[in-house]
């Protein structure tokens, strides 16, 4: 696999949320900007997303990642086009983050609809999450494929987030914006560890997309965790404080398949490691060094 998801062709990149919660900040141990991108150099990652302890000066954001010979690997954006009047305040608030993430040397924008979306709140993740009208469908693809425009137009690339309790979160849903938005502007974030959680099969979706997903973040789930929150209607914070995900290398979701996808579709791009784990319970460095590892025992590299 290494020759063709080789160093040339993608980046190993580690997602802020091993270190601190930006959904939940009172999941946190007081690990500072400094210390977490620090382990994400010290762990062998190139690049990593941005988190709401990051300095909002992109010059000394820079300059801080630069000296850990880290890159961005990619902001994040809340879209809110299935809600009322929110439209263009969704595209502005786009605008802001990819002047900024190009001012950070980024080429990947990264996208999720929370408009309604039950993630957030202290209820039942799965019961609760909306179900769009078709209407609302109709709001949110022809506002995905706007996005896609603008970032196409700056030389970037947008890839939607499918996310545990919002109503872009199973297959079937998945399949429905993708079916309804433009391949050329939209591309798919594969989030392995959000679709086995949702109850689908990551491996299947690989395959079902091999060819539009524009951005990958890797992380495993815990199974009895999963059937945990089914059965006792548990919210996606209680979710992840009870350990619902982990990082590639523990948990119950074999990479190696649906890496081989991705090397055959000749995928080029981000290899995100992510795990939203308390990091009272799981020590962030740990956590890095064992994805890590596993990743070059898979990649060979």
């Amino acid at each position: 696999m290494a020759d063709r998801l080789s160093p040339d062709k993608v980046k190993l990149g580690v997602c802020c949320t091993l270190w601190w919660n930006d959904d939940f900040p009172t999941i946190d141990v007081g690990i500072s900007f400094g210390q977490a991108v620090s382990e994400m150099a010290l762990a062998g990652f190139q690049g990593c997303s941005i988190g709401h302890k990051y300095p909002s000066d992109a010059d000394e954001l820079k300059a801080a990642l630069d000296l850990r010979g880290l890159s961005v690997s990619e902001p994040w954006t809340s879209t809110y086009f299935t809600i009322g009047n929110m439209r263009q305040k969704t595209i502005s608030a786009f605008e802001e983050t990819l002047a900024r993430i190009r001012a950070l040397g980024g080429t990947e924008l990264v996208v999720a609809e929370f408009g309604a979306s039950s993630h957030l709140l202290p209820v039942d993740v799965f019961a609760n999450r909306p179900v769009f009208t078709d209407a609302q469908w109709d709001a949110l693809t022809s506002g995905l494929n706007e996005l896609g425009r603008i970032a196409g137009s700056a030389g970037m690339k947008l890839s939607y987030h499918h996310h545990m309790g919002t109503g872009v979160m199973n297959r079937a849903d998945i399949d429905r914006l993708m079916a309804s938005t433009d391949p050329d502007l939209v591309h798919l974030l594969l989030d392995t560890g959000h679709i086995a959680f949702a109850g689908d099969d990551p491996l299947e979706l690989a395959r079902a997309y091999a060819d539009r997903i524009g951005h990958v973040h890797l992380k495993s789930v815990r199974p009895e965790v999963v059937s945990r929150v089914r059965e006792e209607g548990l919210s996606f914070q209680e979710a992840i404080q009870l350990g619902v995900f982990t990082v590639p290398g523990d948990g119950a979701i074999d990479f190696r398949p649906i890496l081989e996808v991705l090397a055959d579709a000749h995928y080029q791009g981000w290899l995100v490691v992510e795990a939203e784990q308390d990091p009272n319970r799981a020590v962030p460095l740990e956590y890095a060094k064992k994805a890590r590892a596993y990743l070059a025992d898979v990649l060979g590299w």
